[in-house]
């Protein structure tokens, strides 16, 4: 999808939904610097979503979209879990998989893309829970990951299966009790960050979507970086507020309590040197197109 293929045909502009409209006048597609702070300001590429009131995966959902650098060429390969109710919702190109084999879907569509598209780049983003990516799909996760595919996995962890009633995952706290696990899981939190960097990705990120501009950054320099050198991972917790028996609005104390000091979510990355690089100088080639712009728009004023 292009930024021209979204333009409304004259003749069935006038009975196209207002949403749509909105989407196609106001969205951030082909904006250079889009990020979290055009939510609110310009129109969003979700415009709704089914899961559960103050849910941190809706936040989660907002701050990437909003963070990806060209939504209009990229792709989310998503599982089965509470992810794939809001899919539908997201005006990206998405395709579901079966529970675990989103990373083995994920690598032979990136490959297609490039063969069909060579001369542009096409992003491919997995999103998935922790049963798809620790549990069911470890295998075809690290893969993946042994392959040097060239995406990004995003996993959005909320520590135990919410999506079926609250059954014990891999990445589920030692000696928490959930509804389907009462006698307390016996073993340690999974460190799939540490997996991801010994199974070869370049960049690891680990932290809560507690801070908007984080999470847009973790997810830039993991797209970034899967273009040009091999397989990043970024791992955010998104607490199921309604299986640890927390109020709708107790999302966001939560996730802020887990990154304190000492908390298993204290933000970690993982980079390789040659990722690293690139990084810089993104960053710098940033630095420098902003400070060219507002020299100009300077100069035009004085002008």
């Amino acid at each position: 999808m292009s930024k021209e293929k979204i333009q409304l045909c004259d003749e069935f502009a006038d009975i196209m939904p207002p949403e749509y409209q909105e989407l196609v006048e106001s969205a951030t597609y082909g904006k250079q610097d889009r990020g979290w702070k055009d939510i609110g300001s310009s129109k969003e590429l979700i415009e709704q979503h089914s899961l559960c009131a103050g849910c941190p995966e809706s936040i989660a959902f907002r701050y990437i979209l909003a963070s990806l650098p060209a939504p209009e060429d990229t792709v989310f390969v998503g599982s089965t879990g509470c992810t794939s109710l809001v899919f539908p919702h997201v005006a990206v190109q998405n395709i579901h998989s079966l529970f675990g084999n989103q990373n083995a879907i994920a690598s032979g569509l990136k490959r297609t893309l490039k063969c069909r598209f060579p001369d542009v780049e096409k992003d491919v983003v997995v999103l998935a829970g922790d049963g798809a990516t620790v549990d069911i799909g470890l295998d075809m996760t690290m893969q993946s990951w042994f392959r040097q595919e060239k995406f990004t996995t995003i996993c959005f962890d909320n520590e135990l299966y919410a999506n079926t009633g609250g059954q014990e995952s891999g990445l589920m706290q030692k000696g928490f009790v959930a509804k389907m696990a009462p006698k307390g899981k016996n073993f340690d939190k999974v460190r799939l960050p540490e997996i991801a960097r010994e199974a070869g990705c370049a960049y690891v990120a680990m932290l809560t979507v507690s801070k908007p501009n984080r999470v847009e950054e973790a997810i830039k320099n993991a797209v970034l970086v899967a273009r040009e050198i091999g397989p990043t991972f970024v791992q955010l917790y998104t607490p199921c507020i309604l299986e640890i028996g927390k109020q709708s609005m107790e999302g966001l104390d939560e996730m802020k309590d887990s990154e304190t000091i000492g908390g298993r979510f204290v933000q970690k990355e993982f980079v390789t040197e040659e990722a690293q690089k690139l990084i810089d100088s993104v960053k710098a080639e940033t630095k420098a197109r902003k400070k060219a712009a507002k020299d100009a728009a300077k100069a035009a004023k004085v002008g």
